[in-house]
């Protein structure tokens, strides 16, 4: 899917710009639906063992429910104080405030070389400018699972899809070799 026609499909009221002046975000936020975070977390395997990193975290949940369901530790980072507010306040009304934290980084910038598993919901666009830094700093075995846009150049290991309202919503996993 592109991603005009993504914006296009999205409801007015979903997305959201930064609320700070002065930061400029290079996505808009858009929530993703609960099933398919869940379904993206079990078609990447999380397990305790794991770290999840959210790039580009938004309100958090993907770090929420891996540290909640799946009894992983999470690192959510976003530019949006307003996001990242959500992020911790969701964290503590789930009770894993131990097990997950959040960084208000560029996800360009950030080190996420400790995750054992990527979560992205980006544009394809970022994934390809994300893609040779998650090929240089992740380990083999790590894990990397985007929503609705996969990696320009990047055959998926695995796919999946999701039916929600009548809805599909696409899931791509890779593993770092």
């Amino acid at each position: 899917m592109r991603r005009r026609d993504f914006l296009a499909a999205v409801p007015a009221l979903a997305l959201a710009g930064c609320s700070t002046p002065g930061i400029k975000l290079d996505a808009p936020y858009v929530s993703t639906p609960q099933p398919v975070v869940e379904e993206m977390l079990r078609l990447a395997k999380v397990g305790p063992k794991d770290t999840v990193y959210d790039l580009g975290c938004g309100d958090g949940r993907f770090v929420i429910t891996a540290a909640e369901k799946f009894g992983a530790r999470g690192v959510g980072i976003d530019l949006d104080p307003r996001r990242l507010a959500e992020a911790v306040a969701g964290a503590r009304r789930a009770g894993v405030t131990g097990r997950v934290s959040f960084r208000q980084e560029d996800l360009f910038q950030t080190d996420f070389s400790s995750a054992t598993v990527v979560t992205l919901f980006l544009f394809s666009e970022l994934n390809e400018r994300l893609a040779p830094r998650l090929r240089a700093n992740l380990r083999p075995g790590a894990r990397i699972v985007a929503y609705q846009f996969g990696i320009p150049g990047w055959a998926p290991d695995e796919q999946s899809l999701v039916s929600i309202d009548g809805n599909s919503h696409s899931m791509f996993l890779w593993q770092i070799r």
